[in-house]
């Protein structure tokens, strides 16, 4: 298990990742500017810092200097944003960041970004302290030892994934048979056909996921490989219908 400290001013962002993150086994942190991201720091340094660069207060690239100034930037920093330019990245890049992603972020980015900097932070870890790093305002410390798998993700929203994949369900997968009385029946699961067609939607995909979440013990990874969604998608859409992953895994245990 990884410390992850994710830094953005968007509330949305924030929550999407600390549910990703925590659901690969990671302890999150969350900072919605550079002022609680300074508190974080003195509290100790995490394994990883998702940082976002333009936030109300003080900007990303700034924050960084700070941290590289004061020898508090001996854990690797990716950093994030939309509208930063080429010289922007390259500047994070010269003062310490490990990485910039651009967003919106693609998962396979995002995936092997953050792979490659727990890997990163674990080779400086291991490494004598008579090597200092070049760019660092003071030796390495050793860190907290971070976990040796970590493949947290991030990716926004794409429209037509969710209408394609579902499109695809609804030939039959849960196997739903259509009685005389209107109603629908799978799995122990009723859906009528006096709904609006809105409300029947919600209810059957509802009776999907749930289906799908407590026959894979309410893992996410093989719920989106099953059902042909990304992980972002699927966590929007688990939100949106009410769905607790968690609880349909704990169900599914006892």
């Amino acid at each position: 298990m990884a410390n992850i400290l994710v830094v953005d001013d968007e509330m949305g962002i924030r929550e999407l990742l600390s549910e990703i993150l925590g659901d690969e086994g990671h302890a999150v942190q969350l900072a919605e500017n550079a002022q609680q991201a300074r508190q974080a720091r003195q509290q100790g340094a995490p394994d990883l810092v998702l940082l976002d660069i333009w936030m109300p207060d003080t900007d990303g690239v700034t924050l960084l200097k700070e941290w590289q100034r004061d020898g508090l930037l001996t854990m690797p920093v990716i950093m994030m944003s939309g509208h930063a330019t080429i010289d922007t990245a390259v500047e994070a890049t010269r003062i310490g960041a490990l990485n910039f992603l651009e967003k919106p972020i693609a998962l396979q980015k995002l995936l092997k970004a953050v792979q490659q900097g727990l890997a990163r932070g674990q080779e400086v870890a291991r490494a004598p302290a008579l090597a200092p790093r070049p760019q660092v305002a003071a030796a390495v410390p050793a860190a907290p030892e971070p976990s040796v798998q970590a493949q947290p993700m991030y990716a926004p929203q794409q429209g037509g994934a969710m209408g394609g994949a579902m499109g695809g369900a609804m030939g039959g997968a849960i196997g739903i048979g259509r009685p005389a009385n209107g109603e629908a029946h799978a799995h122990g699961y009723t859906l009528s056909f006096d709904l609006p067609l809105r409300e029947a939607r919600d209810a059957f995909e509802r009776m999907y996921f749930e289906h799908h979440l407590g026959r894979e013990g309410g893992s996410m990874t093989r719920v989106a490989e099953k059902t042909g969604l990304e992980r972002t998608h699927l966590y929007r859409k688990l939100k949106q219908l009410g769905v607790e992953p968690g609880k349909l895994g704990k169900k599914n245990v006892q």
